[in-house]
């Protein structure tokens, strides 16, 4: 479970009462296809014939240019956690932070699903007693390319969220 009980308005669209502009909804969304993207490989080489995970990833960016819908981004979501769920270990984890970030599209929380789900894949695919260091590089290489205009916002929303993570925001 990565969606916290209360939410953030910071983190709900405009058009749904809260705070998210669309720029910045979009800006979410892209990166948090950037961080499953990064590890999609973990998956694409044990799955290589199952396209869900990419597919996910490129919805979404396909959702940020207006060219999908939102509820055909999401689908691809729950197809790429399809893929995952058969799978154990750093494949999984690749697999759901892939569902994770199409699912931005609809919740715009979920980009921290798509971060920790990255995270716990490379920990996973790690040497032994090398996942720890290897989950904080991945944690600081999301943040280096986390936008300007959501910086703070997800920093701060990892503090927030960091238990239901699993911890992996850890510094």
């Amino acid at each position: 479970m990565i969606l916290p009980a209360v939410r953030d308005s910071r983190l709900v669209t405009v058009r749904r009462g809260g705070l998210l502009t669309d720029d910045d909804h979009r800006s979410l969304a892209l990166w948090a296809a950037e961080c499953a993207e990064h590890v999609l490989h973990l998956f694409e080489t044990v799955a290589p014939s199952d396209s869900r995970p990419r597919e996910a990833i490129e919805g979404i960016r396909e959702w940020t240019r207006g060219e999908l819908a939102m509820m055909a981004t999401r689908a691809l979501g729950g197809h790429a956690m399809g893929a995952a769920r058969p799978l154990s270990g750093a494949e999984r984890f690749a697999a759901y932070a892939a569902g994770q970030a199409a699912c931005v599209a609809h919740v715009p929380e979920h980009d921290l699903g798509a971060a920790a789900y990255a995270i716990k894949a490379v920990r996973a695919a790690a040497p032994a007693g090398a996942e720890t260091n290897t989950g904080r590089e991945e944690l600081r290489w999301q943040r280096e390319r986390l936008p300007n205009s959501v910086r703070e916002l997800v920093l701060e929303d990892q503090q927030r969220r960091n238990s239901i993570c699993w911890s992996v925001f850890d510094d």
